[in-house]
């Protein structure tokens, strides 16, 4: 049997183009997913995902380009091989980054080699899969009218647009949010073998192979659909984060649990003891916090909900204070109040971006408190010049700005470039860190205040739960660290943080 070559084999042609593009986008937005609970959400992480799907892509259209040769039969039988190798990768890949992150990950000591491995070996082959179709497709079409072969040629291409804008908003709008990744991974298999199917039909041969082309679909739509099965690692799988709650207490009576974001704890507390801390940085962002306030009848703006324990303490005790708080995922908020035994009643909770909303409200607060993070850094917009130049013009005079950095005691890149940061807004700006000795390279929780004049006290004493001391670094310290040559000021158009904290996983 030939090939069609009426009108709606041209459309067909362009259909499977149309879909083929838009699995594969699926599959790269997917991957952000299926990867944060193992490497976080951050730019390395996309930037390996962008690299790896592109040369994927690549070596696909280059061998795609040798198929294309052949007869068009034969190449669309070839091609429907390799689009059930397509639904085969595409349908493991739950599998492969699950039990290779535990094998992958240990073998590096820096974030970027490892992220690009556990990328490559998840990502790479659905990828070239991907990409051996289009050339093959845009040969066939040609060939039907040579004469039309710059029209023929430019409508694959819109095709191959048109079908990566779909993927792209369905995965983010549709597919990722409704079905979460692992279902979303069944559909874009299912996709591929009809799409393998379709191709084997439309050669000519619907016999022969046929059958096993069909053994090998169902097999790979089962190795998809068993991903079902597998003990889920979210809780709760959002449009922002993979949540998880961990028990780390083993008496039922007095539970003390975690919540995890992608792959990082973000908070803890216990349910019969919410006037402790069991996180250091929340630790001390409450006390210095609190004893600065100016009146029981404060008010205080949070960037980031997280466990919401510092809102549930000051609920408690702080009955006439106003409280606001932006999580810009709902079901943290949920999550907090489902698990940590919050009352999102007794506050102002704002399901927005910090820096969107306190661009757009006219409060003012005597307490900001940013502690939203994405991995182990800050997010870029909420630790730039513009944006503490918001968070100054939101405090009243006597308020102070508090929030937590993470960094390494080799480099205090990251700490020296805010605090200059910060100084080009503030008048005082402190560095407040655990009282000790640091071990060489050690990763540290810094917290930072930023305000019109000096904390009153130089120390303090916290608990997490254990009781741990904190003391203001001298004066002369920072600004000598905010001095250093490697100090930036962060602006919106240049935040380097990523690359500052030296592509550590821990």
């Amino acid at each position: 049997m030939a090939l069609g070559k009426g009108r709606w084999f041209v459309v067909w042609l362009f259909a499977a183009q149309v879909l083929i593009s838009a699995n594969s986008m699926i599959v790269e937005i997917v991957a952000g997913r299926v990867l944060a609970p193992y490497v976080g959400m951050s730019l390395y992480t996309w930037t390996a995902i962008i690299a790896v799907v592109l040369a994927g892509f690549s070596a696909g259209h280059w061998l795609g380009g040798w198929v294309a040769h052949k007869p068009g039969g034969v190449a669309l039988r070839i091609t429907a091989g390799w689009t059930m190798a397509a639904a085969i990768s595409s349908g493991a890949i739950v599998f492969i980054v699950r039990y290779s992150a535990a094998i992958a990950l240990p073998l590096f000591e820096t974030q970027v080699p490892a992220i690009l491995a556990l990328t490559t070996l998840a990502f790479f082959i659905p990828s070239f899969c991907a990409g051996i179709p289009a050339p093959v497709l845009t040969q066939i079409a040609i060939d039907l009218d040579p004469a039309r072969s710059a029209s023929r040629l430019g409508t694959m291409f819109a095709a191959g647009a048109i079908g990566a804008i779909v993927g792209t908003l369905a995965s983010g709008f549709l597919f990722i949010s409704w079905l979460g990744t692992s279902l979303t991974v069944l559909v874009v298999t299912l996709a591929y073998v009809v799409l393998a199917i379709g191709f084997w039909v439309m050669s000519g041969r619907a016999l022969g192979l046929f059958w096993v082309l069909i053994l090998v679909g169902l097999g790979a739509i089962g190795l998809a659909g068993a991903a079902q099965s597998m003990h889920p690692i979210c809780d709760r799988e959002t449009d922002y984060f993979c949540i998880r709650t961990i028990d780390l207490s083993d008496d039922p009576d007095a539970p003390v649990r975690a919540m995890v974001l992608d792959h990082l704890v973000h908070g803890a507390g216990a349910q019969n003891d919410p006037d402790v801390m069991y996180t250091d940085h929340a630790a001390v962002l409450e006390t210095l916090a609190r004893i600065t306030r100016p009146s029981d009848a404060f008010a205080a703006y949070f960037i980031g909900g997280g466990t919401y324990s510092i809102p549930r303490k000051w609920q408690a005790n702080f009955p006439n204070a106003r409280l606001t708080i932006s999580e810009i995922d709902p079901a943290v908020t949920e999550t907090a109040a489902e698990n940590f035994w919050y009352d999102p009643a007794g506050a102002t909770i704002i399901h927005q971006d910090a820096r969107s909303h306190l661009n757009q409200t006219t409060d003012q607060f005597d307490i900001i408190i940013g502690d939203a993070f994405t991995d182990i850094a800050v997010p870029e917009h909420l630790i730039t010049r513009e944006f503490f130049e918001t968070v100054r013009d939101r405090l009243t005079p006597q308020g102070r700005y508090f929030m937590n950095v993470i960094d390494y005691t080799d480099r205090l890149a990251v700490l020296g470039s805010m605090v200059r940061t910060l100084q080009d807004v503030f008048p005082h700006v402190e560095i407040w860190v655990e009282a000790r000795q640091p071990a060489p390279s050690e990763r540290m929780v810094f917290i930072l205040v930023a305000a019109n004049d000096p904390t009153p006290v130089d120390q303090i004493t916290v608990r997490s739960p254990l009781p741990i001391e904190y003391a203001a670094m001298a004066n002369d310290f920072t600004t000598a660290l905010a001095q250093r040559p490697t100090s930036y000021v962060f602006r919106d158009d240049f935040t380097p943080i990523a690359r500052m904290l030296g592509q550590r996983f821990n």
